[in-house]
């Protein structure tokens, strides 16, 4: 499987620096994040708004290495939180963030990221939107479950990600679904040891199920995040068995991927959020892109070889 190898890739300096440098490697970015700059990226979140679609927003990047970083890291998202203000996209456009790049890993990184990531919140919460915390790889999850009960106590509508393909996850969605948390649901991108995560498709996709199941059954607000068509219809059928309406879940893809299905739920009712990524440290996101789905690396690969 290459999906193992490109994420050992995602982690290599020498492989950033060839993708980096690799002519047509723009060109398939672009693809997954389509700008670096907030001005760049101001275009298409109206264009996706007026469409009738919901974003959240990720400024990319990860591998922090002292506080200022993710000092500026947290001044980025303020920033996004203003421009959303001024463009009256508080209720359409939440924001993703990963704790990593608030300083998580850093000394003392727990109490960093905390205070850093309830700058972004309680601004989100004052242009009447929210902030989801994304889930790394395993090792960072407790601090993540802490920093996201700690939000909620002061934000109740503050979102996490978990990920069906680790072991831990069946029963942190039951806990989560009787908190009534919002709780994107995603099959989980990062390379992780057979003793804490499934390693075969199958057995991933069948605890996603398990997992989704508790979610809609739960208090929570579930928000299915998969461009698989068959675990959208069984999360479409799920909802209908717990008697949830339309607005009472939500589904999340991509930017770049499935376009049109995101436009195609949106026109059934559906709630669709589409992810969308901006910034210069784009590498680990987009290998992870890649190692997601054999669609997307044949897609990379085609581009390398094509003319122009």
């Amino acid at each position: 499987m290459l999906g193992p190898v490109i994420l050992a890739a995602s982690r290599s300096d020498r492989m950033r620096r060839l993708i980096s440098a690799a002519p047509v490697t723009k060109r398939v970015v672009d693809r997954f994040i389509p700008g670096e700059t907030l001005a760049d990226i101001v275009p298409i979140v109206s264009d996706l708004a007026a469409k009738g679609l919901e974003l959240t927003m990720d400024v990319v990047g990860e591998d922090i290495t002292t506080p200022e970083q993710a000092t500026a890291a947290r001044d980025a998202y303020l920033e996004l939180v203003e421009r959303l203000k001024d463009l009256d996209l508080g209720e359409r456009v939440e924001m993703s963030v990963k704790l990593s790049l608030f300083g998580q890993s850093l000394p003392g990184g727990h109490e960093l990221a905390l205070a850093n990531v309830r700058q972004v919140v309680e601004a989100a919460a004052a242009i009447g939107t929210t902030v989801t915390l994304d889930a790394e790889d395993h090792t960072t999850l407790d601090s993540m479950f802490a920093i996201h009960e700690e939000l909620r106590k002061d934000f109740p509508q503050t979102g996490c990600v978990i990920q069906a393909y680790l072991f831990r996850t069946e029963a942190d969605a039951r806990r989560l679904a009787a908190n009534g948390s919002r709780v994107r649901l995603v099959k989980g991108a990062y390379k992780e040891p057979a003793e804490v995560a499934y390693q075969n498709k199958h057995e991933i996709d069948k605890a996603y199920v398990r997992i989704l199941t508790t979610l809609m059954d739960g208090e929570g607000y579930p928000m299915i995040g998969s461009h698989d068509p068959r675990l959208i219809s069984i999360g479409q059928e799920l909802a209908r068995k717990a008697g949830r309406k339309l607005d009472e879940y939500e589904f999340q893809m991509l930017y770049g991927i499935r376009g049109d299905e995101h436009l195609r739920l949106a026109a059934q009712g559906h709630r669709m959020r589409v992810y969308t990524a901006y910034g210069t440290d784009w590498y680990g996101y987009f290998m992870r892109r890649l190692a997601e789905k054999p669609a997307n690396l044949r897609f990379f690969l085609r581009s390398m070889v094509s003319k122009g």
